[in-house]
């Protein structure tokens, strides 16, 4: 189904995707820790935890802010569909419940903010001079091409201790939790809109340069229930892992407001000043500084042909795997199990006919037929059991992967569409529209764009060496486990058979 791809629309060799007006088809999940081009630096990149439920960190409750729209408040629960990897008929194959569903229900009026609007590329290529922002984004030329400038110390976010909260005399309740910095051991509490709301912000922000991975999704029931909200922590977890990875975004000022805040008053001050930042969409370029020669024309266009041909064909890899693994999932906790089962009944009902025999020598026999049905009852609980402990996390960095991937049309777009102005300009020099300085800003401004595409694809790479080499290694430990257990108590049971 096409109708959540934003692959379907987008071509390689179109531009004009940028004008869209609509910048958000399938905005998803997680940027991660740079390596090889930050030399010995990247390993403080890769130490995060990037697996498993945080310790619960005890702490004080804030606030909360009633001037917001409320989440989903109804108290009302069905049994959430933890790790089951449902998907709706309408939605892609291969999805978890996040991701495209969350960008459909999303849709966020881009346009409506600077920079986002169908004349936002004309104001950053073509103004006469740029605004001089405070946050200034420097790019450099390290081992690997252009690269963002990693931070000196690095810090994580722990999400931990969710606790149920209510207002309006208890006829609202939401879940809040709890951040921790590594950095400065210091807590402050959210509720999830506070979550979706940082993500907007964000995205409003860098999401023409950077890709913002989405938060999971909002849930109408059984928001409470334990399951749901352990899956919710686990997966805010991932999402602020990412987000303090990466090197532009946790060093941004929106950023570091929203975990250090130290009271209300200045949570709703640090708030508003965020809502009214016009540095945002095709703007953010003008934060940019590449330490290195403009680029010319035809470098700019072949280096975003192939960032545009390799995030599409991962993204066919990705959603072929979610696919393949759904499908394993459904395997491993239906049908399989219960051939295991009736396995085991069987031996066991074979031993109970031969038992009514009479014949006293076949005693050690019947017993060992017996041990050997109950061996098959545990294989089944095994193997239903065993995709929460190496598929789950090879699902979730797939499925993050997608959504993250999903993020490109709209960036690749964005630069087709700066290119093609720049193939438009000659004639609009010739037409003295613009004047030949003002052609060579464009190229200047289309050039930064460049080498922040190439930083921000030097950064996406290598975490996704670093997250495949971890996620697949451990899948094949715990494989390697799960069938070192089922020889072993199946050579327990053949032990119990008599020598003839």
């Amino acid at each position: 189904n096409n109708a959540s791809d934003p692959w379907s629309s987008w071509n390689v060799g179109k531009s004009g995707n940028w004008d869209n007006g609509n910048a958000v088809d399938s905005w998803a999940t997680k940027p991660e820790s740079a390596a090889g081009q930050r030399n010995s630096a990247s390993n403080n990149w890769e130490t995060a935890a990037a697996f498993g439920h945080p310790q619960a960190y005890q702490g004080p409750a804030a606030a909360d802010d009633d001037d917001w729209d409320d989440d989903w408040d109804d108290p009302k629960s069905t049994s959430p569909s933890y790790l089951g990897y449902k998907e709706t008929e309408a939605s892609e194959a291969g999805g978890v419940q996040r991701g495209n569903s969350r960008a459909a229900a999303m849709k966020l009026p881009l346009n409506k903010f600077p920079g986002f609007a169908k004349p936002g590329m004309e104001q950053y290529l073509l103004a006469k001079q740029l605004a001089k922002p405070k946050e200034k984004i420097p790019i450099i030329i390290g081992d690997y091409g252009p690269m963002w400038v990693y931070p000196t110390s690095t810090f994580d976010c722990v999400v931990a201790d969710p606790k149920k909260g209510s207002k309006m005399y208890g006829l609202k309740s939401y879940i809040e939790y709890q951040l921790t910095c590594t950095n400065t051991n210091r807590s402050v509490n959210h509720r999830y809109k506070h979550f979706d709301w940082l993500y907007e912000r964000l995205l409003v922000k860098f999401g023409l340069a950077i890709p913002i991975p989405s938060l999971p999704d909002k849930q109408v029931t059984g928001r409470f229930e334990e399951e749901f909200i352990k899956m919710r922590m686990e997966r805010l977890q991932a999402w602020m892992t990412r987000m303090c990875r990466h090197p532009v975004v946790s060093e941004s000022e929106v950023f570091q407001q929203f975990l250090n805040f130290r009271d209300e008053k200045e949570w709703k001050t640090g708030k508003r000043k965020a809502e009214k930042d016009e540095t945002v969409g095709v703007l953010i370029f003008s934060t940019m500084e590449p330490e290195a020669p403009d680029l010319d024309m035809v470098e700019i266009e072949q280096k975003c042909d192939a960032v545009g041909r390799f995030t599409k064909a991962m993204d066919d890899g990705v959603k072929e795997l979610l696919t393949v693994g759904q499908e394993h999932w459904k395997r491993c906790t239906g049908p399989l199990p219960k051939e295991y089962q009736k396995i085991g009944k069987a031996l066991q009902s074979l031993a109970l006919v031969f038992s009514t025999s009479g014949y006293q020598g076949e005693s050690d026999l019947n017993g060992a037929i017996t041990e050997a049905g109950k061996t098959y009852e545990e294989i089944a609980s095994l193997v239903a059991d065993q995709p929460k402990k190496d598929l789950h996390f090879l699902m979730e960095t797939n499925h993050e992967y997608k959504g993250f991937l999903g993020c490109f049309p709209d960036i690749i777009g964005a630069h087709k569409g700066a290119i093609e102005r720049v193939k438009e300009s000659d004639k609009l020099v010739a037409t003295s529209k613009i004047t030949p300085q003002d052609k060579q800003n464009m190229v200047k401004r289309v050039s930064t764009m460049a080498y922040a595409l190439q930083a921000e694809m030097n950064h996406f790479h290598s975490n996704r060496i670093y997250d495949y080499n971890s996620v697949i290694r451990l899948y094949l430990e715990q494989q390697a486990q799960f069938y070192e257990t089922i020889a072993q108590k199946l050579r327990q049971a053949l032990s119990r058979f008599p020598v003839m």
